[in-house]
């Protein structure tokens, strides 16, 4: 509950502080514009490392592979443009964090380091492994002559 009350009441509280003193230091319509600005470079970093990790994903998928990083990348994505999106320059800084590809790869190392990724064949298996597959193979055909028709009678 804790890193909901900081993220619901005090950062909101911190980036109206931080809004007001740089307002007072070099005035209101250059900090409003310096908003507009991050929003705009925010959206347009966002359109390009999307693109791209959306590429590198289907890439993975065509042969084969999970986009395990991709998918993280994404999420990372989606929350950096929130993040840039939502007026302040704290949540500027944390939202550029997630869409700079240098700082984002950092963070998604670590977070990476603690994920465990299970292939369909098991941990310990090889996927292609057929050994104590599930498995059964045989052929099928239907005899029309044994097929019994459920037909309702005529009134």
């Amino acid at each position: 509950m804790r890193p909901l009350l900081l993220l619901f009441i005090v950062l909101p509280v911190l980036e109206m502080w931080v809004l007001i003193t740089v307002g007072r230091e070099i005035g209101a319509l250059p900090t409003i514009g310096l908003v507009f600005l991050t929003a705009i470079i925010g959206v347009t970093l966002l359109r390009r490392q999307g693109l791209s990790t959306l590429a590198r994903a289907q890439e993975k998928m065509r042969t084969g592979d999970i986009p395990a990083q991709e998918m993280v990348e994404g999420i990372f994505l989606a929350v950096g443009g929130a993040l840039l999106l939502t007026p302040g320059f704290i949540t500027d800084f944390l939202g550029f964090a997630c869409l700079i590809p240098g700082l984002r790869q950092l963070l998604l190392g670590r977070i990476l380091r603690h994920v465990t990724i299970v292939q369909p064949g098991g941990p310990h298996q090889p996927h292609s492994s057929k050994r104590g597959s599930d498995t059964i193979e045989g052929e099928y055909s239907r005899d029309k002559q044994n097929s019994v028709d459920h037909k309702r009678p005529k009134d």
